[in-house]
């Protein structure tokens, strides 16, 4: 796999094995009102054993992430990642939502990963699977730093980034480090819109 060498600032740090529920709980937390996750699992408490199992068993494994103290964290891998979901993992997925989520809410889990599988581009890229901050640390930037210095990885090795919005109101912050839409989809006709947005590679001075 392709690993991106990335200069990270004091405050931020690769995150390792150990820091799988932290990696977890601040990104359930960030997704906590978020349009698509509310849809796929109907309650917020669904999503901590789901991100914390995706942090676990796929990004810290096959990706790489980063934490930013307890305020925030990322989760990210490259075009040569192996993002399937090992079965074992489905296995405690499909009984941690039968307590936690909602009716349904595996069924449509699962037809959201083949969507997004199905929209997944092939060029090589990097991608940013989450980014988010606990609510005492937003508005102060964070997002933003923590995506930096990938993204000046990424232009530094000439990879484009690739993301799924979730949210309609995070398209300016998006926008504003020079991603830009590339499509959209809904899992079904009940689905919130997910817009897929792109960010070529860019020169640096």
């Amino acid at each position: 796999m392709q690993m991106l060498q990335v200069d990270l600032p004091a405050n931020i740090r690769p995150a390792t094995r150990r820091d799988w529920r932290q990696l977890g709980d601040i990104t359930a937390e960030a997704f906590a009102e978020d349009p698509f996750n509310l849809w796929l699992f109907g309650r917020p408490r669904a999503l901590r054993p789901l991100f914390r199992m995706m942090a676990r068993d796929i990004y810290l494994k096959h990706g790489f992430c980063h934490i930013a103290d307890d305020r925030g964290a990322t989760m990210w891998a490259t075009h040569e990642s192996d993002l399937r979901l090992p079965p074992l993992m489905l296995l405690q997925l499909i009984l941690a939502q039968q307590v936690h989520g909602s009716k349904g809410a595996m069924k449509r889990g699962m037809a959201a990963g083949k969507t997004m599988a199905e929209h997944h581009p092939r060029e090589p890229h990097v991608y940013l699977f989450t980014v988010g901050t606990r609510k005492a640390a937003r508005g102060k930037g964070l997002g933003k730093a923590m995506l930096s210095p990938v993204l000046a990885s990424a232009d530094k090795a000439g990879l484009p980034v690739y993301l799924e919005n979730t949210n309609p109101v995070n398209d300016g912050f998006y926008r504003s480090l020079g991603f830009e839409r590339r499509g959209e989809f809904r899992v079904d006709e009940t689905a919130p819109l997910v817009t897929t947005m792109w960010r070529e590679a860019q020169a640096r001075p």
